[in-house]
């Protein structure tokens, strides 16, 4: 357990200058999300009625793109045995490290994104599921008699169901599975980010200055800040999912929301810090808040460039069974 080093319920703890810059820091980095999100997610997505058939088809992508392997040769029931395998061992092991050591731990950062990422797994095995479940219909339509398939059965092709919800709905092009695609591959590329993060933190940081102060550390603690990662670079691997510059705004979220928590949690009781560089009584704290800020570039743009060079490298190998959905 972590040692409390001042008062943090005392007003004069926030009302100085260490913490006016540490709120720019964070507020800062969540304006410059905000308008990042406004500029490629909501006015990029606004139509025109000329528009509506290229974005219907974009949007379907999502779709596919959530449970279809990078590599035609790979059955997708590949991709969805290593969501459910990533799932249940990350799982067991969140479980046995909150036995363990209790509910603290879900103050650390690190038990955020492991969380995230069981989710994500977690959600990822649904839709691929789905996806396998709607392949397996469309496959047992297209060997039945041609014209009864097209007197009857049609509809159940995948570009059909999108064109005849669109017409359903007045031209709306957020179909369900379309939508929920969109929003698995936000949390994919959000999760990668913040799982590169923490381990970077971990194991640049904490391991190296930290230990020396008797900093916790056990098995199950080295498997938090190591397993996420290996899974996901296998999630990576098989997945044909996208990774735009532009989506680290969730990435920024998602670490502006656990610092503003510990803020309020702070100030309403005076407890242990989870990260000894989030005290705002250290004496370069703005400085710390600011590394940490500047760290999401890297993290983020590292495994950016892991995905290009995945698809770069499939092309030139396998130029006739990759696929890159968009």
């Amino acid at each position: 357990m972590m040692v409390v080093l001042s008062d943090t319920t005392s007003l004069d703890y926030w009302m100085n200058w260490k913490f006016l810059l540490c709120s720019i820091c964070v507020f800062g980095s969540m304006v410059i999300a905000s308008l990042l999100i406004w500029i490629y997610e909501v006015s990029h997505n606004s139509i025109t009625y000329k528009e509506t058939t290229r974005l219907e088809r974009d949007w379907s992508l999502y779709d596919r793109e959530a449970w279809m392997p990078c590599v035609k040769e790979i059955h997708p029931a590949w991709l969805l045995a290593f969501r459910i395998i990533a799932f249940c061992l990350l799982f067991s092991a969140c479980t046995a490290d909150v036995v363990a050591v209790g509910t603290d731990l879900f103050y650390y950062y690190t038990q955020w994104t492991f969380t995230l990422v069981i989710f994500y797994f977690a959600f990822g095995s649904l839709l691929s599921a789905y996806g396998l479940f709607r392949q397996h219909k469309m496959f047992n339509v297209c060997s039945l008699d041609v014209d009864a398939q097209q007197a009857i059965y049609e509809p159940l092709h995948h570009e059909d169901l999108e064109n005849a919800s669109s017409q359903q709905l007045g031209g709306c092009f957020l179909q369900s599975p379309a939508f929920w695609g969109y929003v698995f591959q936000i949390l994919f590329q959000m999760t990668a980010g913040a799982t590169m993060l923490t381990d970077s933190v971990y194991w640049l940081v904490i391991v190296p200055f930290l230990t020396i102060n008797e900093y916790p550390m056990s098995f199950l603690t080295v498997l938090a800040h190591s397993s996420n990662l290996v899974f996901l670079l296998g999630e990576t691997a098989l997945n044909s999912l996208r990774f735009p510059w532009f989506r680290i705004s969730y990435f920024i979220f998602l670490t502006a929301f656990y610092v503003i928590f510990n803020w309020i949690v702070h100030a309403c009781a005076e407890t242990w810090w989870p990260y000894p560089f989030l005290d705002l009584s250290m004496e370069y704290a703005p400085l710390w808040y600011l590394v940490v800020a500047l760290l999401h570039l890297p993290c983020y743009y590292i495994f950016a460039l892991l995905v290009e060079i995945k698809y770069r490298v499939l092309a030139r190998w396998f130029p006739e069974s990759y696929q890159r959905l968009r």
